[in-house]
């Protein structure tokens, strides 16, 4: 079974509703307004879509479009940097994604002579750190309004620490020499329906960024769909994120962290002898003792039991056109190349992507899936009806681009908590430290999770390690079928936020009451 934000009724693999109750549900859900989004797919023929996705390679675009450097060998493999006979570590990081890499990198520029061991299950970067939108955004919150909720009285300092977060990683860029596409374009937030233009203008006044809309916003993009924008010219930056991922991986390599691929870590114990307790990793080519150990597995199911109760896995997807042509990239405009992004519960992003070929276009988001479980497959990173709804999405925003076909249409997991924000743990008397949650705004915030680790196993106390939402984890999920039907009913009432000009019902303000609400 699963849950998904974009379906109304159908939930796949469960038992249909009866016809009454279905009848009943489907009107609860569509709302007394019909979207943009709505209208968008009753009047783009699916067929259109389906004709511009023929094409499209189940693939992620980011894998393709760069050359991937070669893989490490596994632990014990020939040629391996760890094996029998060195596998003992000072700091052993179990994860190759952004919070990994980071973190052991930035193990080694803290300490140089630090035994650095970074064991990875697949390839660096392989799995959300390189299927993501490349959207980096400084806040550490999910968003002023998000941070405002959770942790009213750090939100300020916060949205300050990931300011600065933002800069450190355009800085890293730079003296690493990594070939990430780094583009500081800023954010124009988009605004879909009428009762959001009056938030953006709100939101333009009390923040001084740009509100833009009629002939002004039609100048800085062509659009129809969309009413009005407000640029930040902040707001984020976009990268190549699997170029992100490998050239932070080479960093780390260079500054002597020893990585190995394709090694699944196991088990996590601390063994039962005296003296220091190191902790013991256990992988099919044999076991790593470390003396300190970072677990950056985030959406994987923790090492540590208890930490799996905060996250789950929820399952986003995107599509990326064939390069346009010059003349269809004049017919948009989009001369500032900013992230886009809108203001619906269902939201979407949209980026530029560069290309000797011309001009691209990403667009990802809208729909959602949780699957009965927490349960994790292969085959839930395609999803036909949901690239066939962006795609009809894609024709409403850019009419001018009807006929332009995708060339591939992929998803990936994100690790979602219930506060839509990273929480961090300190485990085996000190020697274990963890982070997760970063629900889909990981890009750059995985390197302050990372910072805020080190500083954990340090064992001192610093401003991170004394920052609330260091100390204070979010609301565990429940167990199934709570949590099933939980997600279900609040995605349901998103559906309906939506479709009723951005009012929360009972449930979402149930939700927030208890702080498992969301405000992007």
């Amino acid at each position: 079974m699963s849950t998904e934000v974009g379906n109304d009724v159908g939930m796949p693999g469960a038992r249909p509703p009866l016809p009454g109750a279905a009848r009943r549900l489907g009107g609860w859900l569509r709302g007394p307004h019909e979207t943009a989004f709505d209208a968008a797919e009753r009047d783009v023929p699916a067929a259109l879509a389906e004709r511009n996705l023929a094409g499209a390679r189940e693939a992620v675009y980011w894998w393709d479009s760069a050359e991937a450097p070669e893989a490490l060998p596994g632990f014990g493999k020939q040629g391996a940097m760890a094996g029998p006979g060195a596998d003992t570590a000072d700091l052993a990081v179990v994860g190759g994604g952004y919070t990994g890499l980071w973190t052991a990198l930035m193990a080694k520029e803290r300490d140089p002579d630090r035994d650095v061991l970074l064991i990875e299950g697949a390839r660096c970067g392989w799995a959300a750190s390189g299927r993501n939108g490349g959207f980096l955004e400084p806040s550490l919150t999910h968003g002023e309004s998000n941070g405002e909720q959770h942790a009213p009285a750090e939100n300020a300092r916060l949205t300050e620490l990931g300011a600065a977060n933002a800069r450190e990683i355009a800085e890293t860029i730079e003296r690493y020499g990594i070939d990430a596409d780094y583009r500081a374009t800023g954010e124009l937030t988009l605004a879909s329906e009428p009762h959001q233009v009056d938030e953006l203008r709100a939101e333009a006044a009390g923040t001084g960024h740009e509100f833009l809309a009629g002939d002004a916003l039609r100048r800085r993009l062509d659009t129809p769909l969309y009413r009005a924008g407000l640029f930040d010219p902040e707001g984020s930056a976009i990268v190549h994120p699997t170029r992100l991922a490998w050239g932070l991986r080479r960093a780390a390599l260079e500054a002597g962290v020893r990585i190995v691929e394709h090694t699944p870590v196991r088990a996590l114990h601390r063994p039962r002898t005296p003296g220091a307790h190191p902790v013991r990793l256990r992988t099919d080519g044999g076991d790593v003792v470390a003396q300190q150990v970072v677990l950056a597995t985030n959406v994987y199911p923790s090492l540590i039991k208890r930490l799996r109760w905060y996250t789950v896995p929820v399952y986003d997807h995107a599509i990326v056109t064939e390069p346009l042509t010059a003349e269809q990239e004049a017919a948009i405009g989009w001369e500032g190349r900013e992230g886009l992004a809108d203001m619906n519960s269902r939201f979407h992003y949209i980026r530029p992507i560069d290309t000797p070929e011309g001009l691209r276009i990403l667009v990802g988001g809208y729909d959602a899936f949780y699957h009965f479980g927490r349960t994790m497959r292969s085959g839930y990173e395609r999803s036909r009806p949901t690239a066939r709804r962006l795609a009809q999405h894609f024709a409403a925003i850019f009419p001018q681009l009807a006929d332009v076909r995708f060339t591939h249409s992929w998803g990936g997991a994100i690790d979602t908590c219930s506060r839509f924000f990273s929480f961090f743990d300190v485990s085996h008397g000190g020697r274990v430290a963890s982070a997760a949650g970063f629900t889909g705004l990981g890009v750059g915030a995985t390197r302050f999770a990372a910072n805020v680790m080190l500083d954990l196993l340090s064992g001192e106390r610093t401003e991170l390690t004394e920052l609330q939402i260091v100390k204070k984890k979010p609301l565990p999920f429940p167990p199934e079928p709570l949590a099933w039907l939980g997600i279900r009913t609040t995605t349901a009432a998103m559906i309906r936020s939506d479709r009723n000009r951005g009012r929360r019902g009972l449930w979402l303000r149930a939700m927030d009451a208890v702080g498992m609400g969301f405000d992007s």
